[in-house]
């Protein structure tokens, strides 16, 4: 499936005692058949009231706490699945309620931000995380300067310009900031554009994935420190690569994120291996 082209392999792993070894992750996103951003492997729920457990896994096999693009394409299968609307998941980051709406869009509450530079974590104390000192180029011109810091399950920094974000090499910077000292869990490194009060663009160096098309809980923490920084008001449409996403900071704390999810094709795989084998239909129908 895909997330506004962020891609996704939704595995179902109900009514299973394994799960999708990162070996597994390593040989899928290798295969061009099977290339993803995320894996969304769903579980039996493991609490009441959950109607699953949710582990995701990046392109390099590590688990990460947070991908609201994939959370919409889970929600997408299992509403086709189920007839259900309303969704309440776990994940390592917590509990996320979803609910596909009557035009195709998903909304993912994806919980409240931190800003506290211990939990997003970072390794020095920063009191005000609206910006942080961390530059890129020389000292005394920097290329980009002064990100803001927060998390939504998983960390995130944001750089803000006043042009366009595609005049920035992020996949030269990019990796080098998401290995930095500084951000002991690593981190998504974003350069964001506010272009009005309720319009933003944004591209993302995605923790352990690369350049992505989207990343859903990176619109959610840029635009909750636009918020912060007093640039945007609290509902946000947010310009990825792949298209727009509607962020809403409510006043309760949540963010909620609503976006499309859109399935591509469906076989199945051995997730021990990654070997791959693709549904008959859809490889006459792709022929």
């Amino acid at each position: 499936m895909n997330g506004l082209g962020n891609q996704i392999l939704v595995v179902d792993m109900r009514g299973r005692d394994d799960q999708v070894l990162p070996e597994a992750a390593i040989a899928l996103a290798a295969d061009p058949a099977t290339r993803f951003d995320q894996i969304m492997a769903i579980h039996d729920p493991k609490r009441d009231l959950t109607d699953a457990y949710v582990r995701i896994l990046n392109c390099d096999g590590s688990e990460a706490q947070a991908c609201g693009n994939g959370m919409r394409c889970v929600v997408q299968a299992l509403a086709a699945e189920t007839g259900k609307s309303l969704f309440t998941f776990q994940t390592i980051a917590g509990i996320l309620t979803a609910q596909e709406h009557e035009d195709g869009l998903i909304s993912v509450d994806m919980g409240e931000p931190i800003f506290d530079w211990q939990k997003i974590p970072l390794s020095e104390e920063f009191r005000d995380t609206r910006m942080i000192e961390l530059q890129i180029g020389p000292i005394d011109a920097p290329v980009l300067h002064s990100p803001s810091v927060a998390s939504m399950g998983n960390p995130h920094a944001i750089f803000w310009v006043d042009d366009d974000v595609w005049g920035y090499e992020l996949d030269r910077f990019g990796p080098i900031l998401e290995h930095h000292p500084l951000f002991p869990e690593r981190a998504n490194i974003s350069i964001a554009q506010v272009t009005s009060r309720s319009e933003m663009t944004l591209r993302t160096w995605e923790r352990g994935a690369g350049l992505t098309r989207a990343c859903g809980s990176a619109a959610c923490a840029a635009a909750v420190s636009a918020i912060r920084k007093r640039m945007t008001d609290r509902t946000v449409t947010v310009h990825v690569p792949g298209g727009p996403l509607v962020i809403e900071w409510l006043q309760n704390n949540h963010v909620v994120m609503t976006g499309p999810a859109e399935w591509e094709f469906s076989g199945a795989l051995d997730p021990r291996t990654g070997a791959f084998t693709r549904d008959a239909e859809q490889s006459e129908a792709a022929q």
